[in-house]
């Protein structure tokens, strides 16, 4: 490297509009498909009581 500090923009990730779609393949337990519901200013996902405490990914399909 030459030495220069990154700026925080060139840390973070690039969104994903205007990429168009890509292939992801995950490994995991259980899966379940619902639809986010909007929640104030954001949405929200209901889980199963028994995935609290589990680390879950979230795949937006559409």
């Amino acid at each position: 490297m030459t030495g220069e500090k990154k700026s925080k923009k060139e840390d973070k990730a690039v969104p994903a509009k205007g990429r168009g779609k890509v292939k992801l393949e995950i490994y995991g337990e259980e899966m379940v498909e619902k639809i986010v519901k909007l929640s104030g200013n954001s949405g929200r996902v209901y889980l199963p009581p028994d995935w609290v405490g589990c680390r879950v990914k979230i795949v937006r399909v559409d």
